[in-house]
């Protein structure tokens, strides 16, 4: 199936959608796809960015324990 035809797939499904909630996602992930504007990174995340581009990534079991963590603070 090629591109137009995925798009006229995805137009006649969207509008025999009854639900609103997916509706919405729908539209919530095509703004982001669409969005071309320019990502501002905090601090922390910028200091990430400099430890990934140097090889200083975490391993399986630190990161699990990190995101074990923080499901705890939540």
């Amino acid at each position: 199936m090629g591109t137009a035809e995925l798009k006229i797939d995805i137009i006649n499904k969207i509008t025999n959608l009854k639900e609103v909630r997916i509706i919405e996602e729908i539209q919530k992930m095509l703004d982001f796809e669409m969005d071309k504007g320019d990502f501002i990174l905090n601090t922390a995340q910028k200091s990430r960015i400099l430890e990934a581009k140097q090889d200083k990534v975490l391993t399986e079991e630190e990161a699990n324990s990190d995101i074990e963590k923080w499901l705890q603070e939540r």
